[in-house]
């Protein structure tokens, strides 16, 4: 079995955690990976994340940054979350239980051949001749800048038809995992997990936008429009610029994210936003 094991950068907690977890598994006789940051934490040598799709699981430990982070890498590698966060959506392992349960995945896979997981899905945003990374919560199409006299020009449809044609700071197309991060902030629904859809939400909508839930089989496309330049981002981190006129395509992508262990108690997060 290969464990790859990302900590959250500059974190010192993070990387005697990812430590402790380390030792187990070697002692275990499991081949561990660990990414370039920890691995330098740690002293030792290190792999880029783009290989830990190798690995038959991924230890995450930080918060929910640090998982989407290390589920860029794994693809559909399952992703064990460990929590050094405030709230902790993705990340349902306490981090005095990091060793006990990631030893727990380890001993079901050599039982079973597979972890434990559940699915979640990614979108992925595409235009004439390009795509980004598929996003685990959620894609932007939003204007350089945001406030007053900025913006972009957008005209949204689902599956075709005209959901609205306005100027704003930008659009936000969401999963469920997503519906808690930034569609919160601007003002989205929640979505509990396992809900089959997606969530259109304008930010800061010159015309009235209300936050849309779709079905996840939806096409949400959304057409930058004026003169202005928009900047298309998956997760925060992959961008692209896209001049007008331009059209982006947003869809739930082909291969989902695979969340390991045990399931965060959504409502429990809840009651830790502010």
């Amino acid at each position: 079995m290969r464990v790859g094991i990302v900590a959250q950068r500059g974190n010192s907690r993070a990387a005697r955690v990812a430590a402790d977890v380390r030792e187990m598994l070697v002692a275990a006789d499991v081949t561990v990976w660990l990414d370039t940051a920890t691995a330098t934490a740690l002293g030792t040598d290190g792999r880029d994340t783009t290989e830990f799709d190798a690995c038959d699981l991924v230890v995450s430990i930080g918060g929910d940054g640090t998982f989407l982070f290390a589920a860029r890498g794994a693809g559909s590698t399952p992703v064990l979350g460990v929590n050094l966060g405030e709230v902790g959506f993705l990340n349902a392992v306490a981090p005095d239980d990091a060793v006990e349960a990631t030893r727990r995945e380890v001993e079901r896979f050599e039982a079973t051949g597979e972890v434990r997981y559940r699915e979640a899905p990614r979108v992925t945003a595409s235009g004439e001749d390009w795509s980004l990374t598929p996003a685990l919560n959620e894609v932007a199409v939003q204007g350089e800048q945001r406030g007053h006299g900025q913006g972009v020009d957008v005209e949204v449809r689902v599956d075709g038809s005209l959901y609205e044609t306005t100027h704003a700071d930008g659009v936000l197309v969401a999963t469920p995992t997503g519906s808690t991060a930034y569609n919160l902030s601007e003002g989205g629904p929640l979505v509990k997990q396992g809900v089959n859809a997606l969530v259109v939400t304008g930010m800061c909508a010159s015309e009235p936008m209300p936050p849309l839930v779709v079905g996840a089989e939806s096409e949400v496309s959304v057409r930058v429009r004026g003169a202005e330049t928009a900047v298309v981002t998956s997760d925060g981190a992959n961008s692209r610029r896209v001049d007008p006129p331009s059209v982006v395509t947003v869809e739930t992508a082909d291969e989902p994210a695979r969340v390991a262990g045990p399931d965060a108690d959504f409502f429990q997060a809840l009651n830790k936003l502010e």
